[in-house]
């Protein structure tokens, strides 16, 4: 019975991934099929060419989309993994009143939809002349509920017996956080790390509406307007695709067990 219960979650796993891969795998065959040929189906058994990738990364500027994505990206990381460490021990560790209706308030940003607040975030970064700025892209996002949420989670399975000993040999609060909590709290940065830099990475909505200088576009934003160039043309439209996808599917690759631990160990305590 326990073997065939085994192999039924083995067939539902394959077909899982099948119906995920497999569009994956057209993409990246379209995108290396010429582009004279790709209009009919029957051309598709025909050579392969990365010719399709030189005209997308030169047609999209990438060069610098990838760059402002990348300090984008990297910084609001930063900021949350700074914002959540420190929100995240306080809501596991420390003892005052009103932390259960913060950690409430914290969960309730979660249902709220980015776009409602856009009105007033676009008002505060006007006031502050941030428009058109990195830090328009940056500060909206530097904060974020799910990150405070996911480290107080995994704080928590960290047994309080280690700070306890810490205290007394004469740690304080700052230094037992960096020296102790943190370095056994890795699979959760990496998590939050994962998590926040693809979110950003993939972000289309921020770029959209608080940029409109050339200089700052971020590759989902050349993405977006290389799509409105080159419907026509599949075969390159498909490169541009890939091309933006590969350094995410290479960060979940190198992290993949961190994530994978992270993600387990943060369900274990309440």
């Amino acid at each position: 019975m326990r073997q065939a219960s085994t192999w039924l979650v083995f067939i539902l796993l394959a077909l899982g991934a099948i119906l995920v891969l497999y569009p994956l795998a057209v993409v990246l065959r379209a995108s290396l099929t010429p582009a004279d040929v790709l209009s009919n189906i029957g051309a598709m058994n025909t050579g392969w060419t990365l010719a399709n990738y030189q005209e997308a990364w030169r047609q999209g500027n990438f060069l610098l989309a990838f760059a402002n994505s990348t300090i984008v990206a990297l910084a609001v990381t930063a900021f949350q993994i700074i914002t959540s460490a420190l929100a995240g021990y306080a809501l596991a560790r420390l003892s005052f009143r009103g932390r259960q209706a913060i950690l409430l308030i914290v969960l309730a940003t979660l249902v709220i939809p980015f776009q409602i607040l856009v009105i007033p975030i676009f008002l505060v970064l006007k006031w502050g002349h941030l428009i058109n700025t990195y830090w328009a892209l940056i500060l909206p996002t530097a904060a974020n509920g799910f990150g405070i949420f996911l480290m107080r989670q995994y704080f928590q399975t960290i047994p309080v017996e280690l700070e306890e000993a810490a205290a007394l040999d004469g740690a304080n609060r700052v230094q037992i956080l960096w020296r102790i909590v943190l370095p056994l709290a890795r699979p959760a940065l990496v998590t939050l790390f994962l998590f926040a830099f693809i979110g950003e990475w993939n972000d289309l909505f921020k770029p959209l509406v608080f940029t409109t200088r050339p200089e700052l576009r971020t590759v989902q934003l050349a993405l977006a307007e290389f799509q409105e160039q080159f419907t026509n043309r599949w075969a390159v439209l498909m490169a541009a695709v890939i091309i933006a996808t590969i350094p995410v599917v290479l960060l979940f690759l190198v992290s993949q067990r961190q994530f994978l631990r992270g993600m387990a160990a943060t369900g274990l305590k309440n």
